[in-house]
């Protein structure tokens, strides 16, 4: 279940497309989301305040970049009522998934990056998700450097599902003064193999209810610097396609649309002295 680091994945994905090989540095990095629920590829895990650390480190090898990182879901109290959906189950506030995530992106031409990485999932606890949904993806990624900035995605699950999953998203910035823009996004999820099973005897897990088109996220942030503080508050409005995406409560099982939003709280730091430019 490959979880969507935001923060980090812009600063990796800027520092990539306006990269100079010999300019490049070793760079760590921290995100801290702040969210009103955790809304993972459409789906409602969480329906309520989560926080989402994520640290990373990315290492500059010749044109390309490794990245290697870490990214928590913790829930924030008992999610215990009769509407709540939790991760933890009935275990209560505390660490409810823990992934683990590398990649290698670089650059191809002026204004194309790919990346290829792979994550784990790892749930800790005895009740809600437990092991038995740990498991693990690779992926692939192309980001273009042109109008919308198109970017393309894949994940394929090697371990518990054994099926694809897909996005497709475009952006724009649009300056709402001379310090502030808003960033409007448009993403749209494909299933392909990651539905329930037909064989009912089938070992294998899944994520969504049925194959084809997922969920469509529209989204507005506005991302704001504060000395070596970058602050993106985002709203999300999720138009729900599978019937996994349009759960959202024990009681309301069939949203056709559903709001949620917060904020990446990121930070970032180059380690050692900038090389000097090429003449």
């Amino acid at each position: 279940m490959e979880r969507t680091r935001v923060g980090g994945a812009f600063l990796i994905i800027g520092a990539l497309l306006g990269a100079v090989p010999a300019q490049a540095q070793t760079t760590i990095g921290a995100d801290l989301g702040l969210f009103s629920s955790y809304v993972w590829r459409g789906i409602t895990y969480t329906n309520k305040f989560v926080i989402q650390p994520d640290v990373y480190v990315t290492i500059p090898v010749s044109s390309a970049s490794i990245t290697v990182g870490g990214w928590a879901n913790i829930e924030s109290g008992a999610y215990d009522g009769a509407e709540d959906i939790s991760e933890n189950g009935i275990d209560g506030a505390g660490l409810a998934e823990f992934d683990w995530w590398g990649e290698v992106g670089f650059p191809v031409g002026p204004k194309t990056t790919l990346t290829a990485g792979i994550t784990g999932y790892h749930f800790p606890n005895d009740n809600g998700f437990t092991s038995a949904a740990n498991t693990i993806e690779v992926y692939g990624k192309a980001a273009f450097d042109v109008l919308l900035s198109p970017k393309l995605a894949v994940w394929y699950d090697v371990d518990k599902i054994k099926g694809a999953y897909f996005e497709g998203s475009v952006s724009h910035s649009v300056a709402a003064s001379e310090k502030i823009s808003v960033t409007f996004g448009a993403l749209a999820g494909l299933n392909a193999g990651q539905g329930i099973p037909d064989d009912p005897l089938s070992d294998q897990s899944f994520n969504f209810v049925d194959n084809g088109f997922t969920h469509l996220d529209l989204s507005a942030m506005v991302p704001v610097t504060a000395g070596p503080l970058s602050f993106s508050p985002a709203l999300h409005l999720v138009i729900t396609g599978d019937d996994a995406t349009k759960f959202t409560s024990p009681t309301n099982t069939d949203k056709g649309a559903k709001l949620w939003g917060g904020v990446t709280i990121s930070w970032s730091k180059a380690l050692g002295a900038a090389p000097e430019e090429a003449e």
